[in-house]
């Protein structure tokens, strides 16, 4: 396992946009992580805005639901959806190219066949031509993500992999943002494998609870 990611020689870019695609239990949990730092996220799923108006005003003032169609438009869209969605997500957007795309899925029950034998996040960024993937916030359950990361002495990890590196140090950097401890897996077929679900196999690292102590 590589060691915890640095971002401190990273420049935060505060005014990046960001968007939540599921407003399901992670949806829910991601949207108030941001909540809790007070940073605006979009908030969308296949259901109009004013269906999530409820669930947005309920987490919080930063949390603006939008219509799926807007939402995409991000900079940092945040994929928290069944697996087996993601192609209709993809269809939402007129170009993925240089947007960055968190996938927060999990392909468990889905045939590695069916993937073509490959990890489920390479095959989500087949669909997403241009779009540079990084494999995050999805090892953690949906109750344990939404929870404070400050606890027990230290901050609570979040592993993330991807094949563009300046993504995902712009990941590990919202990450420390939202108050977590980003580790670094390497590649999505290496490293990335210890975070993605292969059929009905949960990988080695989902729901483990780990913390970094000190700062």
């Amino acid at each position: 396992m590589d060691s915890l990611i640095s971002t401190s020689t990273l420049t935060r870019k505060n005014f990046m946009s960001y968007a939540i695609i599921g407003a399901g239990k992670v949806g829910q949990a991601l949207a108030r992580a941001f909540a809790r730092k007070e940073i605006e996220v979009a908030l969308a799923s296949r259901r109009p805005p004013e269906a999530l108006a409820p669930v947005a005003k309920a987490i919080g003032p930063t949390i603006i639901p939008k219509s799926l169609q807007d939402a995409v438009k991000a900079e940092i869209v945040l994929l928290a959806i069944p697996f087996e969605t993601h192609k209709d997500v993809a269809k939402a957007a007129k170009s993925w190219q240089g947007k960055i795309v968190i996938d927060v899925t999990n392909a468990y029950g889905v045939a590695p066949e069916e993937l073509g034998n490959l990890p489920s996040s390479v095959v989500i960024s087949q669909a997403l031509p241009g779009a540079k993937l990084v494999k995050a916030f999805n090892h953690l359950a949906a109750k344990t993500l939404a929870e404070d990361p400050n606890v027990k002495g230290g901050r609570r990890v979040l592993f993330l992999s991807s094949d563009d590196e300046s993504a995902a140090a712009r990941v590990a950097a919202l990450i420390e943002q939202l108050g977590f401890a980003p580790v670094g897996l390497g590649r999505l077929a290496e490293g990335g494998l210890l975070i993605q679900a292969r059929g009905n196999t949960w990988a080695l690292l989902i729901f483990q609870d780990l913390f970094k102590k000190g700062e």
